[in-house]
C-alpha cells in the first residue's frame, strides 16, 4: 500500500509499505502531475514528435532513430539486474494505470490534438532519460569547432571560449568544521533549458518495509523512477554537475563499414511520410550524412539504471560512491557527504581513454576520487581541474563560476543556509572589466553585479549587445552565418551553430587580446567599442537590467506549434551567464532568460528541514493548476521553499 501526500507548494510526499509499491505510487503521481509531459518524453524518445507537432519536429524525429535511442534503452533495460527491472516495471506499471484512468480533456496540451497518450514499455524511462541527454555531450558543439575552423583558420582560436551550452550547473560542499552546525553543508543548482513542464520533479519518496527503509527528498527526471541527481538520504546527500567528458566521439563517415542498415518511416501531422536510413557502422550511428557519433551508451549497452536503488539505500558516503560505481551515462561530478562527516567528490560514469589521435581506446578503470578534509570545501562548476581533468576531456566551462565560488568559500566559517543562498544570488560578472577595458572610464560607476535593479547593469548590456552586433557584420565572419554545404546540420544543432550567440561569447576573449596590444582578426575592436557606446548612450537604454532580464520558460511543444500554453508572467531576474546567478542573456539575441538554474537546493546534514529548494516554475505541469508556476517568484527572488518532513504537516491527498 502506498499513501500520497502533498504540502504547501503541491510537491508530492510518497511513502509505501514495500520499494514495488512505491515505484508503482510515484508512476501513479507523475501521471497526476506531468500528463503531457510524460507523452511528449515517451514520442521524443521514439522519434514521433511529428505525428503531433508537424514538420518542426521532423529534425528531432530523424536525429532520436538515427541515434537508435529506444534500441539502447531496450538493451540497457535487459542488462540492468531483476531487481532494477522489478523497480523500473513497477513505475511503469503506475504510469500506465493511471494513464487507463485519465481524461485526455483535462489536459490541455492532448485536448487540443485530440489524442489519448500512448501506453509506456518497461523500458521507456531508460529512453526518455536517454533522449533528455543525447545532446549533453557537446554534438552541436564539435560540429560549431569544425565549422569555425575551416572558416577561420588558424584564427578560430579567439573565439574560444569553454561553452556553457554543452555544461553547466554548480555544485560546492564545506565540511563541518567549516559550518556553524559541525555538520556538512552541500548546495548547488543544474543549469539547462529552463522547461514548463521543468525537467525535474520535486519527490520525496519513503519506504517503511522495516528490512528496505528509506526516506530521501530529491529530484528525479520526470518519466524516471526514483532520484537520481541531487538528494538528501538523511544521513546522507549528493549533488552532481556535467564533468564535460567526452563520450561522444564524431567522426566523418564515408559509407563504408556498415553493420546494420534499415529504413524508418516517420508520420508528418499535415504532410507526407518521411523515409529515413537508420546506419550503424564500425565507427558509430550515422546522425547525419557523412557523419557518426559513438557513444558510451551505445558501445556498452548500459545506462547505469542499477546505481538507483542504490542511491534510494544509501546512508554514507561510501554508500553512494558504490551505487555511482554502476553509472554509465551522462558523465557527472559528484558530491558527496554524510552525517558523519565525511565530504568526497568523485567522476561517475564510464569515461573513454583515448589515444594520441583522440581515438578510443579502452575505458577509465579508476575514476577520479577525493577526499574533502573536515576544514575544507569542494566546488565544482564544469571548469577544468587540472591534469585529472584531461584524462577525461576536451572541453570544460569557462572558470568564473568556480572561482566565485572559491572565492566566496575560501575562509569562511560558520557557514549556514543563508550564506549558501547568497551564494546562489551571487551577480558578480567577472568578465565585464575585461569589455569594459575597451571603453577606459565609461562604466567606472558600474561595479560588475548584474542584479535585477541595476541600472549599471543595464547599461552595459546594451553596451555589450550593440558591439556584437558590430562584430558580427564583420566580413570575417559571413561564412559563418552563412556557412557552406558540407556544414549545414539538422535543426536541432542551430543553437549551437549561432554565430552572433558564438561571437558573443568570445567577447572578453577578444577583448582580452586587443587590450594586450594584438588585433584578432584585424579587426578595430576599440572602434567598434567606442561607437557601441555612443550609439547606446545616444538612444537610451532601460532603467533596470530586469527590465529586460525576465524569465521565459520553453514549452517545447508551444514552441514547435505557436500555441502558449502557460501565460506565465515575465518577471526580472539577476544574473548572467558567467555568473553564479546562472540565468543566461544572449547578447545581440534576446536578454530573456530562457537557460539557467533549473532547481536550487540546499542540503544540510546537520537537519534536512533546515535546508531548501526550489523550481523555476512548480510542481504541476498544468496551466491553470494552482501549483503549475507558484515556486516562479521564489526561483525568480533567489529564495527556496522549505523541505518538510513532518508528516502531520502534509495534507493526505490519497492511498
Amino acid at each position: 500500500m502506498a499513501c500520497l501526500y502533498r504540502d504547501a507548494f503541491g510537491i508530492p510526499h510518497l511513502r509505501a509499505d514495500s520499494i514495488l509499491d512505491l515505484a508503482h505510487a510515484q508512476g501513479r503521481v507523475t501521471v497526476a502531475d506531468r500528463a503531457w509531459q510524460l507523452e511528449w518524453l515517451r514520442r521524443r524518445a521514439n522519434g514521433t514528435t511529428a505525428e503531433v507537432a508537424g514538420e518542426p519536429g521532423l529534425s528531432w524525429d530523424r536525429f532520436s532513430r538515427r541515434m537508435r535511442t529506444v534500441e539502447t534503452a531496450q538493451r540497457a533495460f535487459a542488462a540492468c539486474t531483476e531487481e532494477t527491472q522489478r523497480f523500473v516495471s513497477a513505475y511503469v506499471d503506475g504510469v500506465n494505470e493511471a494513464l487507463a484512468e485519465l481524461d485526455p480533456g483535462t489536459v490541455p496540451e492532448l485536448s487540443r490534438l485530440r489524442i489519448a497518450p500512448g501506453e509506456w514499455e518497461p523500458w521507456m524511462p531508460l529512453a526518455t532519460f536517454l533522449a533528455q541527454h543525447l545532446l549533453f555531450a557537446n554534438i552541436g558543439g564539435l560540429l560549431w569547432k569544425r565549422l569555425a575552423a575551416d572558416v577561420l583558420g588558424d584564427d578560430v582560436r579567439f573565439l574560444s571560449h569553454q561553452d556553457p551550452t554543452a555544461s553547466g550547473s554548480n555544485a560546492w560542499a564545506a565540511g563541518g568544521e567549516r559550518t556553524a552546525s559541525g555538520l556538512p553543508l552541500i548546495g548547488g543548482d543544474p543549469h539547462r533549458i529552463i522547461e514548463q513542464p521543468g525537467v525535474y520533479q520535486q519527490v520525496r519518496l519513503a519506504c517503511e518495509d522495516p528490512v528496505d527503509r528509506f526516506d530521501v527528498v530529491g529530484y528525479t527526471f520526470v518519466g524516471v523512477p526514483g532520484v537520481q541527481h541531487f538528494a538528501h538520504a538523511g544521513e546522507v546527500a549528493w549533488a552532481i554537475t556535467n564533468a564535460c567528458a567526452d563520450y561522444q566521439y564524431v567522426t566523418d563517415d564515408d559509407g563504408s563499414d556498415v553493420v546494420e542498415r534499415h529504413t524508418e518511416t516517420i508520420r508528418v501531422l499535415g504532410a507526407d511520410p518521411v523515409e529515413i536510413d537508420v546506419v550503424a557502422t564500425a565507427r558509430g550511428l550515422v546522425f547525419e550524412d557523412g557523419l557518426a557519433v559513438r557513444t558510451s551508451s551505445w558501445e556498452l549497452g548500459e545506462l547505469g539504471f542499477d546505481a538507483i536503488l542504490g542511491l534510494l539505500r544509501a546512508r554514507t558516503v561510501d554508500d553512494v560512491d558504490r551505487a555511482l560505481d554502476s553509472w554509465v551515462e551522462p558523465v557527472n561530478n559528484a558530491v558527496i557527504a554524510d552525517r558523519a562527516g565525511a565530504v568526497r567528490y568523485r567522476i561517475a560514469g564510464r569515461v573513454p581513454v583515448r589515444d594520441g589521435s583522440g581515438a578510443w581506446a579502452g575505458w577509465l578503470t579508476e575514476p577520479n576520487r577525493a577526499d574533502v578534509p573536515r576544514d575544507g570545501h569542494v566546488v565544482t562548476a564544469n571548469e577544468w581541474r587540472g591534469p585529472e581533468s584531461d584524462a577525461i576531456g576536451t572541453v570544460f566551462a569557462a572558470p568564473y563560476r568556480a572561482d566565485r565560488l572559491h572565492a566566496l568559500l575560501d575562509g569562511r566559517s560558520g557557514l549556514t543556509r543563508d550564506d549558501y543562498v547568497a551564494f546562489h544570488n551571487d551577480a558578480l560578472l567577472q568578465t565585464v572589466p575585461m569589455v569594459t577595458a575597451l571603453v577606459p572610464g565609461a562604466f567606472d560607476d558600474f561595479d560588475g553585479v548584474m542584479d535585477s535593479g541595476s541600472a549599471g547593469a543595464a547599461r552595459y548590456a546594451a553596451f555589450r549587445s550593440a558591439l556584437v552586433r558590430r562584430l558580427c557584420d564583420e566580413p570575417v565572419f559571413a561564412k559563418l552565418f552563412d556557412p557552406p554545404a558540407d556544414h549545414q546540420h539538422e535543426e536541432i544543432f542551430a543553437p549551437w551553430l549561432n554565430a552572433a550567440y558564438r561571437i558573443g561569447l568570445a567577447l572578453p576573449r577578444l577583448a582580452n587580446e586587443t587590450t594586450a596590444g594584438h588585433r584578432p582578426f584585424g579587426i578595430d575592436l576599440v572602434a567598434h567599442a567606442q561607437a557601441a557606446l555612443a550609439e547606446v548612450d545616444a538612444a537610451g537604454t532601460p532603467a533596470t537590467w530586469g527590465d529586460t532580464h525576465v524569465t521565459d520558460p520553453v514549452h517545447w511543444f508551444a514552441l514547435l506549434t505557436g500555441h502558449d500554453y502557460d501565460a506565465l508572467p515575465r518577471l526580472p531576474l539577476s544574473g548572467d551567464a558567467d555568473c553564479v546567478r546562472c540565468c543566461v542573456s544572449y547578447p545581440a539575441i534576446t536578454d530573456e532568460c530562457s537557460r539557467g538554474s533549473v532547481a536550487r537546493y540546499v542540503w544540510d546534514l546537520a537537519d534536512r528541514t533546515v535546508g531548501g529548494w526550489v523550481v523555476p516554475t512548480g510542481a504541476d505541469g498544468r496551466p491553470g493548476d494552482a501549483h503549475h508556476h507558484d515556486q516562479l517568484p521564489l526561483w525568480a527572488a533567489g529564495e527556496l521553499a522549505p523541505i518538510v518532513d513532518d508528516w502531520d504537516v502534509l495534507t493526505e491527498v490519497g492511498r
